[in-house]
């Protein structure tokens, strides 16, 4: 991925962290604005813990008594899990302690060959990534790198500390929300066509009703994901507690702070989200080019990581219970110094959520977001295209916060998608 620079002062050449607005009104000041923010990245976490220990729950029935009613309230169970989750994302490109762990639970693209088995069509070993099909549930024994693996037993460990990302290679995701939506849906084989992954419920079945073959190898892979997405989820959560590293370094340095949210802001809106996940996939007409690529939940996602970069920008979010963490807001510090800047960043995100809206209500009403990206989909083009809009447009209002607070320079997050479009294709 490309780094997009935004400057604000002419020839400035280094990320400063101080402000010149060195006197904010009375009663808005860094530090509570700051404390606002970790607030609701501990309540998000909390949520985001709370939704998948339910999951947890509905994966452990399906285990224990395999049936098409259990595998469906274990996938409602992962699609409810996504709603807080999406909403964290906000938090990842500012705070190093969140983009370093992030990539265990929220990697994508994944090459599922890895997991379990898959469609004949699907892609053997390349030159890229020899394990593409390795197909670990199917063998207890393989070969990484000239070493021998004993997966007899699939055990969180056996996930995180060997399978994920093996060999340095990112396709090879092994862990997280993505690698347990494939063992819950299968892969979605209808293209641009209308449907979802279609596993069957028996392929969790025993003995002569089981499909796919090693169902209880499946299982055992199913359980150990979800428990370690359960475990990195406590994990952060703590780390944004009282006393937690990631509040601790946040509230150490105020002005850096400030910056963290401006970065988590622009880099989500520009370069992941209106880049990464939305033009990227328009650009090259391709559903795996989708978020949630198995369960056709990608309109979800987007709604909801757009929403999360709301919630920072206003200091508030509704949690899961219903009740809301609010609190002293980035609005409110650049409202202090100027008025008309705040007007134009609230309206910029109303924009932005009534695009991404638009986007969740059609395809819950029946054109799935991978649909949307075929060629010749003039309308599916022109929603996923309000969206990018949309993001993007609001980037610029938060570089003129930057410059407004007086910020030097933050790197946002880049794509070639917007920045460089002929390099996609090459």
């Amino acid at each position: 991925m490309t780094m997009r620079l935004l400057r604000s002062a002419a020839g400035a050449t280094a990320l400063t962290l101080g402000l010149a607005h060195a006197g904010f009104a009375a009663d808005v000041t860094q530090e509570a604005v700051l404390t606002t923010y970790a607030d609701i990245a501990a309540a998000k976490y909390a949520d985001s813990l709370t939704t998948a220990r339910t999951l947890q729950a509905a994966v452990d029935a399906l285990i224990a008594d395999p049936s098409a009613g259990a595998l469906q309230a274990a996938k409602d169970a992962w699609v409810a899990a996504r709603v807080p989750y999406q909403q964290t994302e906000v938090y990842r490109f500012g705070n190093p302690i969140v983009d370093d762990w992030e990539g265990k639970v929220n990697a994508w693209p994944l090459d599922e060959g890895l997991i379990d088995y898959v469609d004949a069509t699907y892609a053997g070993p390349t030159d890229a990534n020899e394990f593409a099909a390795l197909n670990v549930i199917a063998n207890p024994t393989f070969t990484f790198s000239g070493e021998e693996i004993d997966a007899t037993e699939i055990t969180p460990e056996l996930l995180s500390d060997t399978l994920h990302e093996a060999d340095g290679i990112e396709a090879n995701v092994a862990t997280g929300y993505h690698a347990v939506e494939f063992l819950l849906w299968g892969q979605d084989l209808n293209g641009l066509e209308a449907g979802a992954g279609e596993r069957p419920w028996t392929d969790y079945a025993s003995g002569e009703a089981c499909t796919g073959g090693n169902c209880d190898r499946r299982a055992d892979y199913l359980k150990a994901a979800t428990d370690l997405l359960v475990s990195d989820l406590e994990w952060m959560a703590a780390q944004w507690e009282d006393g937690g590293a990631a509040r601790a370094a946040l509230m150490g340095n105020t002005d850096a702070g400030i910056v963290a949210m401006l970065t988590g802001m622009g880099s989500l809106s520009y370069g992941e989200q209106a880049g990464e996940r939305m033009r990227l996939g328009l650009m090259l007409n391709d559903p795996e080019e989708e978020h949630d690529c198995f369960s056709d939940n990608t309109h979800n996602s987007h709604f909801y990581d757009g929403l999360g970069i709301q919630n920072v920008y206003l200091g508030e979010y509704t949690r899961i219970d219903g009740t809301v963490v609010e609190g002293a807001a980035l609005s409110d510090l650049v409202a202090a110094s100027n008025p008309e800047l705040d007007a134009e960043m609230r309206d910029k995100l109303a924009k932005t959520m009534r695009e991404l809206g638009q986007i969740k209500y059609v395809a819950e009403a029946g054109m799935a977001y991978d649909q949307m990206l075929a060629r010749g989909n003039v309308a599916g083009e022109k929603l996923v295209m309000g969206g990018v809009n949309a993001l993007i447009d609001q980037t610029r209002t938060i570089e003129r916060i930057v410059a407004d607070l007086g910020l030097d320079q933050i790197e946002f997050e880049g794509s070639d998608s917007l920045d460089n479009p002929d390099a996609v294709f090459q």
